[in-house]
């Protein structure tokens, strides 16, 4: 599975598909049987037999032989679930816990210019979501090299699956099932086209994002019901009870938590609902016409309406306007989903409050600004639905703003359905932005 990345609203840009361990043991339970198994489609060819890495390939006690059967099998009963035909082989290979480590390291460096990855930083500790001593780039790294169960990525067209214990088990076994349907989905639909990692779209790339995501794990998880004994089923949660990842996964800051865990819990529910109620067909057109925003996997109705969100503009000539030293670093769009994690991290709000205030969203631009001598400043500009709904979003954002560090304002703007959050490193950043946004006094 792919983990976003730019992906991804504020997160780092990562064009890789990733699997995550805590997901694929949990949706045991979480789906049991509340879904309904396809027809099989008929048999393609199998991949080819899996590789071993240069370094941190993990070793297997099975033959070669053996485990190209085992993945060709589970190939096969991917194909027949999903109704997707293979168009080329696809070798996997089989790393150990160092391995995948080091592929999530070297990959986020190619991935994540340093100015880019400062750019986020700086939005979410301005927000407060960030610690003010914490590295984004370790978070991140470490985040993902303790969940990663697998990954492929639609730029090589390499499939990678994690084997800690040196076997091909049931994890192991679930998590191929879920990274063949994103090679399935790259052979039929060209991941590529879906711009997943585009700078400046976050939201948008996130809710792409969850469209993939969904329907890998959907499909993996019809896999599971199909084929999973009780064995297995006994091994999948004795792994989730011992598996060092799922604390890991509770001590990170809330923003990225919940954005890894998102495409696959929201994603499924998205895919899920689409496959309910038109089959995979339903399914395969939403990659030709894939959802716009996170408002669209938060609410399905507003996707299949074809609610488009608002466009919202930054001035782009802010940074000139502030004056000489003044430079915007990164411009992107933040999104429901975000401000609801945002408002709910910083108020002490319950999910439930927190989801509704960030309901009724309508579209919003934020940007990272530097200036000089380490002044600094966050804009972020919302519109909303209804008068009501910005007045929601208000009352839920002022205890986060008013308790942030530096500088900061909860600002109203043209007509009612406007609000602007305006964070900065002191009150003459603070009052220079606001000016020049036409917003002091």
């Amino acid at each position: 599975m792919r983990f976003p990345t730019s992906e991804r609203g504020h997160l780092p840009r990562s064009p890789r598909l990733v699997s995550l361990a805590a997901a694929v043991v949990l949706l045991v339970a979480a789906c049991g049987s509340s879904t309904t198994s396809p027809s099989p489609a008929p048999s393609a060819a199998p991949s080819a037999a899996p590789s071993t890495a240069p370094s941190g390939a993990a070793p297997s006690p099975a033959g070669s032989d053996d485990i190209a059967a085992t993945y060709s099998r589970i190939e096969q009963q991917v194909i027949a679930i999903r109704e997707l035909q293979p168009t080329r082989p696809v070798t996997p290979t089989v790393l150990d816990d160092a391995g995948i480590k080091k592929l999530v390291a070297d990959s986020f460096d190619k991935d994540n210019p340093p100015a880019l990855i400062a750019a986020n930083e700086r939005i979410m500790k301005a927000l407060g979501l960030l610690p003010a001593d914490a590295s984004l780039k370790d978070l991140y790294v470490t985040l993902l090299g303790s969940q990663v169960a697998g990954l492929y990525n639609p730029d090589d067209k390499r499939l990678y699956v994690v084997s800690k214990s040196g076997r091909i088990g049931a994890v192991e076994k679930t998590t191929f099932s879920h990274e063949f349907t994103h090679a399935l989905q790259d052979q039929n639909f060209d991941l590529s086209s879906l711009r997943l990692d585009e700078i400046g779209q976050g939201d948008r790339s996130f809710a792409r994002l969850s469209l993939v995501e969904g329907d890998a794990t959907l499909s993996m998880t019809y896999w599971q019901l199909q084929n999973l004994t009780q064995a297995d089923l006994g091994e999948l949660l004795s792994a989730a009870q011992d598996d060092p990842s799922t604390r890991q996964l509770e001590s990170m800051p809330p923003i990225l938590r919940e954005s890894l865990l998102f495409p696959y819990s929201q994603g499924l529910g998205f895919v899920q609902g689409l496959q309910n109620r038109g089959g995979w067909a339903a399914v395969n057109e939403a990659f030709a016409k894939p959802p716009a925003s996170t408002e669209q996997i938060l609410h399905p109705d507003k996707y299949t309406a074809g609610e488009q969100p608002v466009a919202v503009e930054l001035p782009k000539d802010l940074a000139t306007k502030l004056g000489a030293g003044w430079t915007s670093q990164l411009e992107d769009s933040f999104g429901e989903f975000q401000l609801g994690v945002w408002l709910q991290q910083g108020s002490g709000l319950s999910a439930v409050e927190a989801k509704s205030a960030a309901a009724g969203w309508g579209g919003d631009r934020i940007s990272a600004l530097e200036g000089p001598d380490g002044s600094w400043a966050v804009v972020l500009r919302t519109a909303w639905d209804t008068a009501q709904d910005a007045t929601e979003f208000e009352r839920a954002a002022s205890p986060i703003v008013d308790g942030l560090q530096g500088s900061a304002s909860l600002l109203p703007g043209a007509g009612d359905t406007e609000r602007w959050v305006l964070v900065a490193s002191d009150d003459a950043a603070l009052n220079r932005v606001a000016g020049v946004l036409g917003l002091a006094g």
